[in-house]
Formats: C-alpha cells, structure tokens, sequence
C-alpha cells in the first residue's frame, strides 16, 4: 500500500525497512553506531557496511561493500567523509536503491546530482535519527 504525505521524508522513513549503513563502526562511541541504534530500536534492519568490520554489530552480520549485501535496501545511510560519497552513490545507483541518506556534515553537491538524474531520492547533511525523532516522537 502506497503511503503518501506532503513530506517525502516522512513518505521514506515510513516505507523503508532495510538501512545499510556505510561507514557503521563497532564503536558505540560513534555517532554511526548510535544513530543506527536508534533506528534498529524503531524497527529498522540495519545493514552494517564497512571493509574494516569483521564481527556483528548491532547483532548484524557486516558487508565489506553494498554490493555484497542480500536482499533489497531501501535507504543507503552514508558516514563516509564527503570525498567518498560519489563511489557510494555509484554502487547505490548500479543496485537501484531507492535513497542516499548522507549524515550531517556529509555534503557532495555533484554525487547528489547524480544519484538523482539516475532517479534515486537524497537527503543530504541531516541526522536520519533527527529527522526520524521529528516526525514519529
């Protein structure tokens, strides 16, 4: 059932269920782990995708890239620094995921160009957990 409101970010938080999360780290000193705390406490699947992961977090078995993720992603959560975003989004494009989400600071004018042209929705330099907590609190 399609879900429809005047804000396309309410739209997306609503009908996605699997966030990969690039850049997830182990640490739950991170904001990474913390923010995708929140949303696994929500009801999101959390996708931890980082090379550098080679045990579960958040009771998640990790991917060293989204191309090695089964199964569908409906939001592709980005706390890469900003000069990696654009091959992200290049993965994000090629397995059609539906949104990039990059976090606050993560900012790449020209990825986002791009993700878009290819058809994909972006949120770019906002807190999936503020905008989350904003809208469903």
């Amino acid at each position: 059932m399609p879900v429809s409101t005047q804000d396309p970010i309410t739209d997306l938080l609503k009908k996605a269920k699997n966030i990969a999360v690039v850049g997830l780290s182990n640490s739950p000193l991170r904001p990474s782990y913390g923010v995708s705390a929140y949303m696994q406490s929500q009801g999101y699947r959390i996708i931890p995708v980082n090379p550098r992961l080679h045990e579960a977090v958040l009771g998640e078995e990790p991917f060293a890239w989204l191309q090695d993720v089964p199964g569908g992603i409906d939001i592709v959560d980005i706390f890469r620094r900003s000069e990696f975003v654009p091959e992200v989004v290049d993965q994000a494009i090629q397995l059609r995921v539906p949104a990039i989400w990059m976090q606050e600071g993560v900012i790449h004018e020209a990825a986002a160009a791009k993700a878009r042209q290819a058809g994909l929705f972006v949120i770019m330099d906002r807190c999936i957990l503020k905008e989350h907590r904003a809208r469903f609190r």
